[in-house]
């Protein structure tokens, strides 16, 4: 699939209420293990399993290395959630499985880490990114699939307008074991005409990784 002329670019950096997304950097890796490792039994029931690599810093060049490919290929957008206050690292926020032509959609998937949780941040981000893949990458339909187990996310997806569909059997290998997720949806139509009155996402160019750029210089 070609990638859109806004995919080949660098991702911008969007700014919502209470947060900021921002593609990961290389310079990212000390506050992301931390925080992930500090979240991981908080974490690792709602994910696929993690290897025994998943917090060293080759790991994680092979995790930037990536993201940087999905993006070039226009079929997946990872960024970070900073605290707009204090520029924090969060969780994460990706848009996946990105279809154009008679499709026009993708699939959302996040983590939030422990001590952040519950606190609303995860809402703005959501929403921050929807009104982004609705009208930048001019998206139709949003999916995200949910453990029905996993009440934090259920109550995320449905504040911010998603339609549960069904449910998809034996969907996903979470933490070593195939379970069940629900199906939920979004309709561009749907999230326009119920959010809430605001004058939309924001946007900056992302500056420069510093630990890229000496990486590159060798």
């Amino acid at each position: 699939m070609l990638a859109l002329p806004f995919l080949r670019r660098e991702p911008q950096v969007l700014h919502g209420a209470r947060v900021t997304l921002r593609v990961p950097a290389l310079s990212d890796f000390r506050e992301w293990s931390a925080l992930r490792r500090e979240s991981r039994a908080f974490l690792e029931p709602w994910e696929p399993l993690w290897p025994s690599d998943e917090l060293e810093r080759p790991s994680w060049r092979h995790r930037i290395r990536r993201y940087r490919e999905d993006h070039a290929a226009g079929t997946a957008i990872a960024y970070f959630i900073f605290s707009a206050q204090g520029n924090r690292l969060l969780g994460g926020i990706t848009i996946g499985n990105i279809r154009h032509g008679v499709s026009q959609s993708a699939h959302i998937g996040y983590w939030m880490g422990e001590k952040h949780a519950g606190k609303g941040y995860m809402q703005d981000a959501t929403r921050t990114l929807l009104d982004h893949a609705f009208s930048t990458l001019r998206l139709h339909r949003i999916e995200a699939a949910c453990i029905p187990g996993n009440e934090r996310s259920i109550r995320v997806l449905e504040k911010v307008g998603f339609t549960r569909e069904g449910l998809l059997r034996s969907y996903l290998r979470i933490n070593g074991v195939w379970q069940d997720h629900y199906l939920y949806s979004l309709i561009a139509d749907e999230y326009r005409a119920n959010k809430p009155g605001q004058a939309g996402v924001r946007w900056t160019a992302a500056k420069p990784d510093p630990v890229q750029r000496k990486e590159a210089r060798g």
